[in-house]
């Protein structure tokens, strides 16, 4: 998929992908050698105005779109339209970040680091529950054909998981549309390039000259991973309010989901799946379950 060109400012793109996997000698329980693909995890360290901010471990198959989602992820940056570029540089492992008009009070933004459960990020900046309780989502359903066919989306969807193993994988869906997909070492990561992804996409609901960013109240995010409050926040953030994964739910992502009403749906695979939140958001159809296994 290619980035929009319309609307106002948008940031330029260095397009520096990477090769997302490698291919290794193994052996086997039999003693025989096997070549085996393995996804090419990489160091990328961000600068933001020429000041170092983090290192993120990726496969770098869209470098660009991560770095910008953590950004607005990490509340840095409020829209894309602050950022001026954003220039990807492999031989030497770095994204070089310039904004327009700086990042105000970046020290103090950056500077209480959060340990998280997040594979190939690891923490994030500030107080996770900052500003939780003002975020509104807006009203939003699925029903269960359609959490269906997403799943068999996914399912039938080629992936690095496939061939390679070893990575997590989001999408984001309207309807049972898929509109992007990314896989990365770590769901935060995909979950972030999503987000740049979808800021730098035009509303047309905006109007002209308006900021840019897909409009989210008729989108569901997908992910591989399971659902830790990290995972909710940020797709509350994003204005997504309904989640699906394979996976299951942590105490306190269970506890974000119900107080954002954001409808978390779990252990989503084949016809079954648990609603973890806000179920009136799912509108229920038993009957595509098929009948149940009975226990002698």
């Amino acid at each position: 998929m290619t980035q929009a060109l319309v609307g106002p400012r948008l940031p330029r793109l260095s397009q520096a992908q990477a090769v997302v996997t490698r291919t290794i000698e193994v052996r086997n329980e039999y003693g025989e050698t096997q070549s085996l693909r393995i996804p090419a995890e990489r160091a990328l360290t961000v600068y933001v105005d020429k000041r170092e901010i983090v290192t993120l471990m990726t496969l770098g198959a869209q470098p660009e779109w991560l770095v910008l989602g953590y950004l607005l992820n990490q509340r840095l940056v409020a829209s894309a339209q602050e950022v001026e570029s954003i220039t990807v540089d492999w031989e030497v492992g770095a994204a070089a970040v310039k904004t327009y008009a700086g990042i105000a009070d970046l020290a103090q933004k950056t500077a209480k680091r959060v340990v998280t459960t997040g594979c190939g990020q690891g923490s994030v900046f500030g107080d996770l529950m900052a500003d939780v309780d003002s975020i509104a989502l807006p009203p939003a359903s699925i029903t269960q054909s359609q959490l269906y066919a997403i799943v068999n989306t996914i399912r039938l969807n080629d992936s690095i998981y496939k061939t390679a193993g070893s990575v997590h994988g989001c999408a984001l869906f309207q309807g049972e549309r898929m509109l992007m997909f990314v896989e990365d070492v770590g769901r935060h990561n995909a979950l972030d390039a999503i987000a740049g992804w979808m800021s730098m996409q035009p509303n047309e609901s905006n109007g002209p000259g308006a900021r840019t960013g897909m409009a989210a109240h008729d989108k569901v995010f997908y992910t591989t991973g399971r659902l830790t409050s990290e995972m909710i926040i940020k797709s509350a953030q994003m204005g997504v309010p309904i989640v699906i994964s394979r996976s299951g739910i942590t105490q306190m992502g269970h506890q974000v989901a119900q107080g954002l009403n954001l409808c978390a749906i779990g252990r989503a695979t084949n016809k079954r799946f648990l609603c973890f939140s806000a179920p009136e958001r799912l509108l229920l159809e038993p009957e595509l379950a098929g009948a149940r296994l009975k226990v002698a």
